[in-house]
């Protein structure tokens, strides 16, 4: 089994920065996608990146790509996702998932594991 930890959200200025971080443990992930999404209150769970953790490979929603970007750490076993330029639309709660290899999947029912998600909120 794969446990994931999210960390690093808190309460930030719009046009501010902030990373989100992922902390896997349990088992190798060598062979796992990993991804972040977002829920907004009243919205469905949303897509926002994904990264291959054996090669790194990426694919962005587009409306975050240019301002979030993920990224890995092998010797930290964690994955990031690095937000700039914050809009009050981004306040969300942020939640790192998992999943067996199989391309990189963007969809929530896709993915295995799941953290229990960490609160970014943005103010005007």
């Amino acid at each position: 089994q794969v446990q994931l930890v999210e960390s690093g959200g808190g309460l930030v200025q719009a046009g501010g920065s902030l990373t989100l971080s992922c902390v896997t443990s349990g088992r190798t992930i060598s062979g796992y996608i990993m991804a972040w999404f977002r829920q907004a209150p009243g919205k469905e769970r949303e897509f926002l990146s994904v990264i291959r953790w054996n090669d790194g490979g990426t694919y962005y929603k587009d409306s975050v790509k240019g301002r979030f970007t993920i990224s890995r750490d092998n010797a930290k076993n964690t994955v990031y996702l690095q937000m700039n330029s914050l809009k009050p639309e981004d306040t969300a709660v942020y939640y790192c998932a998992a999943r067996v290899f199989a391309g990189l999947a963007r969809a929530p029912d896709e993915y295995s594991y799941w953290g229990q998600g960490t609160q970014v909120t943005v103010s005007s």
